[in-house]
Formats: C-alpha cells, structure tokens, sequence
C-alpha cells in the first residue's frame, strides 16, 4: 500500500534547499522591545535557536523601547524626542539603561533554556555580548542636545566573527560605550544595519506587527525594491503628519533596511512578531510569508545551461508521468540545454520552455512548457512565452507554433490561433504522433 506524502513530508522536502543555502552564513536579526513583549516571543527565541543549529551564524540585536518608557514614566520621568529620536539627559540614562540590561538577561535566559518537551530540548547554546560596539556622541543639532544619545562609531567584526566561529550568538543591545568610558543610547536600527554591513550578512531580518507590507488591496507583498519602499515612505509622510505614530518600529526597520541592502546585503527579511513559526515559514519555504527588500529580484528567467539539467527533470518529470509532456531522458536533455529558457527562484527552477528554430521556414516550436505547481497562479507562463518571442525574433524566426494537448485555451489567450499539421514545417510534419492527437497554434511575430 502506497504511503501518501503529508503536508509534513512536503514541507521538509521544500525546506532542504533553504538549509542548504542558509547554513555556515550570518544572519543579522533585529528584535523591537513590541516584539519581546509579545507574547509569541517565546516561539521567536526557539526558532532563532533552531536557526543556529541548522548552522546559521545569528547575531542577534534586540531593542528596548517600550521597555524604557515604562521605567520612564515609572519614574515620572519625561523624555522628549528630536527627529524621532529619544533625548536622553542625565536623569533618563539609569533607567535607560536599566531597562536594556533586563532585556540582556531576559533574551539570554530564554536561549540558556533546554526543557523537555520543548523545541529548546536538549538546547546547550552559548550566548556572547560585550563591548562589540563603541559609541559616540550625536552632539547637538539645531541647538537641541542629544546628551547621551549616540551612534556607532565602530564594531569589533574580528571579535564577532571570533564568537560565530566559536559556535555561539552574538548579543548586542541599544547600549554602548565611547573610547572615554561614557554610556550612549543608540537606535537599536542603526546598530543591527551597520553590524550586517560590516560583517557582510547574508540577511538582515526584522520584525513587525503585521506581516511585512501590504498592497493597497490588503495583500502581503512578498518582494520590494528600494525605490518601492522609498516612494511609499515618502507617500506615507505626505498624507500624515506623524506617518511613524502607530507604524514606527516598521518604518525604522525599512529605512535601516534600504540602508543595508544598497551597502551590499542580498536581503532584508520584515516578519510578524505575532504569527508564530512566521521566521522559519519566511526563511525556509519557497513563497516565504514576509515582505523582502532586494536588489535583485529573488526570481530571473536565463537561458539554461548544463548545470540546470537536473533541476529541469525534476521539474517536467510529473508532467511526463502525466502524459502533459513528451518524454525526454536525461541524455536528451543535455543535448537540447542550450534551446532551453527557465525561471529560477532562490537557486530553485520553477519554470521551462524549449525553443527549437526551424531556420529555413522561419519557424520555431515553443515545447517542453512546465511551471511549478505552487507557482502556477502568476504570470510566469507569459514571462516565458516573452523570452520565447524575443529570443526567436533575434534568431529570425517569424512564427513560433505549439503542440499542446491541454493548455490550448491559455495559448489562445495570448494570441495563438489553432491550425492543422499542414502548416508545420515538413521534417515536423514527419514526426507528428497522431495518436496523441495534439493541438497545434500558431503565434505569428
């Protein structure tokens, strides 16, 4: 008896080559006092320490805002704000840094866990801090005293990389000192982006309330560019006074996150602190769950070459097994590499497409069409079918046909107009199965 595959099985399997991708690289996490108060923080902190065993490098920025306006106001002690930034004077800094040293031994204590019966079982994670960051003063602006709000003037990368060689996660809070001994109070934003630039991180990863960003109609939007989340910050600031009131942590995140990935950072990952396993769905699924900040898109159609043999069979062997596909073995696809075009994601091939030129009738055939099952909702297919054309058009080719036995309407759809064998090229003609009895259309360019 056959054992069906369940929904476990199918996400391991998916799972693998994000853990292959993922493991012996540095991820610079960023955690928000909301989030460690939340109260799936404790699911936050097993995922991280699932991360690191994986063989994720991990160092981990948290910060402490509501944190120290609770102590604050504890203590009827008002703190105002320039430029967005917390003005810390004399009498705020004990609290200030009160606050974050709970926070320390809070985040250090959850990872220190190793209870039966928890994904921490059997958990013996060494967890690092110290002086990794040496502050320096903001001085005035605009005749406002920052007093001991700070920046970062420099990071000890040999010391951290030091640490994440030795196996452990790196600890660092909005608390810093200066070369003369002083304590400065940084954005935690600031402190998690330089730290991922320095250290050349494979990832910066925030979280937020919600997950990631939405589209106008609600809709989670899985991929944005820097320019994207430039224009919509700077809409945002136009039709609201205070546009980081309610968004705040969100809004630094982004603007640390556009930062980072113009210095270098591949990616910046923006999660729910709410939605529990939301980090591990993100980092290890294919469509993910968040938003990603990127350069580059994470999703390119090329032109295949013999490294991609694999990946292909992989992806048109159920098709075949079907009877969607004609079947082609190994052998046949290294061979034919060369006229194939795929949509790669994540080091993942999710769609193909053939382009045999037939050069004396100026003909093409566009075979071998496949895209992923999980994927079939966008628009891929017509990413493919515009590489086809223009592809063919550079070669000469002034029609491209197709033989398809069920994709006929969505061909139809983008131009294709269904014809008989007598209008395909002879040595074609030769070898068209009547008994599979294909559709042929045609698309002329």
């Amino acid at each position: 008896m056959k054992i069906r595959s369940t929904a476990l099985v199918k996400g391991f399997r998916q799972s693998v080559p994000y853990v292959n991708a993922h493991r012996g690289k540095i991820m610079v996490i960023m955690i928000g006092g909301e989030a460690i108060a939340d109260k799936n923080f404790a699911n936050i902190i097993s995922d991280i320490a699932l991360l690191h065993s994986l063989g994720v490098k991990i160092v981990l920025v948290y910060g402490a805002r509501p944190q120290m306006n609770q102590l604050l106001d504890a203590h009827n002690c008002n703190t105002p704000y320039h430029k967005g930034i917390r003005i810390t004077d004399e009498l705020a800094l004990p609290y200030v840094v009160q606050a974050a040293g709970q926070l320390q031994l809070a985040i250090t204590g959850r990872l220190s866990l190793s209870l039966n019966n928890t994904p921490m079982a059997g958990n013996q994670l060494s967890v690092i801090s110290g002086n990794f960051v040496i502050a320096q003063p903001l001085g005035v602006d605009d005749g406002i005293d920052y007093c001991h709000s700070g920046k970062v003037r420099r990071i000890n990368i040999e010391g951290i990389n030091q640490a994440l060689n030795q196996n452990s996660i790196v600890l660092l809070g909005p608390i810093a000192s200066s070369v003369t001994g002083e304590c400065f109070n940084l954005l935690s934003e600031e402190v998690a982006t330089e730290v991922a630039i320095r250290l050349k991180a494979e990832k910066l990863i925030g979280f937020c309330s919600e997950q990631g960003i939405f589209d106008e109609e609600g809709n989670s939007i899985a991929e944005l560019f820097p320019a994207d989340v430039e224009a919509m910050l700077q809409r945002v600031e136009q039709e609201t006074e205070e546009p980081e009131h309610t968004n705040r942590g969100r809004f630094r995140f982004l603007r640390a996150a556009i930062a980072a990935c113009r210095a270098g950072i591949p990616r910046s990952h923006l999660v729910s602190y709410k939605e529990d396993g939301a980090l591990i769905q993100e980092l290890f699924s294919i469509d993910g769950i968040g938003t990603q900040l990127v350069m580059a898109s994470s999703e390119q159609v090329r032109e295949a070459h013999i490294d991609d043999i694999g990946g292909i069979f992989d992806l048109i062997q159920p098709l075949e097994e079907k009877g969607i596909l004609v079947r082609r073995s190994r052998e046949q696809l290294e061979q034919e590499i060369h006229q194939f075009t795929i949509i790669e994601k994540d080091g993942l091939i999710i769609g193909c497409a053939a382009l045999y030129p037939y050069p004396e009738e100026r003909m093409g055939e566009m075979a071998c069409v496949a895209i992923h099952s999980e994927y079939r909702d966008g628009n891929r297919g017509l990413m493919l079918l515009k590489h086809i054309k223009n592809q063919a058009k550079s070669m000469g080719i002034q029609q491209i046909f197709v033989l398809t036995t069920h994709s006929v309407h969505w061909f139809r759809e983008q131009g294709f107009v269904e014809t008989g064998v007598e209008s395909l090229p002879i040595t074609k003609q030769n070898l068209y199965n009547y008994q599979r009895r294909s559709k042929i259309l045609c698309l002329s360019l």
